[in-house]
C-alpha cells in the first residue's frame, strides 16, 4: 500500500535511506551522505503533503516525494516543457532487502499516475551521474536525459536531470 507519509514515519524512512546509502557505497556509489537525505527534508515533505510511503505488512519499506516545487538548481536546465505544470520526484528509496522486486516501479507508477490524474504536463527528476543502475531504470521508463546540475554537499560529480512528458 502507498499512503501519505507522516511525521511518525520519519525514523523508519531515515533507517531505510541510511541502509540504501550503505548499499550504494558498497557498490562505489557515493550519492547519499550525512547531509542528504536529511530529517529536515522529510519533515518539510510531510508539511507540504508531498511524502508518500510504501507500507508492507504494516511496516514502512520505501518512500517517494511527489512535489510541485522546483528547486533553484533546476533553473538552468533546458526542460522539454514549460516550468509551470510539472511535478518533481525526489528521495525514491526502497529497503535494500526488497530492491529488485518491482517496488521502485510501483512508487514511480504512483507518482506518474498522480501527475496524469492532476493534468500535470511532465514528471521531472535527477539522479546521480555515477549511479548507472538508476539512469537505466529511468531511461527504461521513457525519461529523457537533459542536462546536469550539482549538489556540492553530496558530491563533486554531477546529477543528470530527466523529464518524462505525459
Amino acid at each position: 500500500m502507498i499512503r501519505p507519509g507522516k511525521i511518525t514515519d520519519i525514523e523508519d524512512i531515515l533507517h531505510i535511506t541510511r541502509r540504501c546509502a550503505q548499499k550504494m557505497e558498497q557498490m562505489g556509489i557515493y550519492q547519499w551522505n550525512e547531509h542528504y537525505p536529511s530529517r529536515e527534508a522529510f519533515q518539510n515533505d510531510v508539511k507540504r503533503n508531498e511524502l508518500y510511503v510504501l507500507e508492507l505488512d504494516g511496516k514502512v519499506m520505501g518512500t517517494v516525494v511527489v512535489s510541485t516545487f522546483m528547486d533553484e538548481e533546476y533553473i538552468p536546465i533546458q526542460w522539454l516543457t514549460k516550468n509551470e505544470n510539472n511535478i518533481y520526484i525526489h528521495r525514491l528509496s526502497i529497503d535494500p532487502e526488497l530492491q529488485g522486486k518491482g517496488y521502485a516501479q510501483k512508487l514511480m507508477d504512483f507518482g506518474e499516475n498522480f501527475a496524469r490524474k492532476n493534468n500535470i504536463q511532465s514528471v521531472r527528476l535527477d539522479t546521480f551521474s555515477q549511479n548507472k543502475r538508476n539512469q537505466h531504470f529511468y531511461e527504461q521508463r521513457g525519461y529523457k536525459k537533459l542536462g546536469d546540475i550539482f549538489f556540492p554537499k553530496q558530491s563533486s560529480h554531477p546529477f543528470h536531470c530527466y523529464e518524462l512528458v505525459l
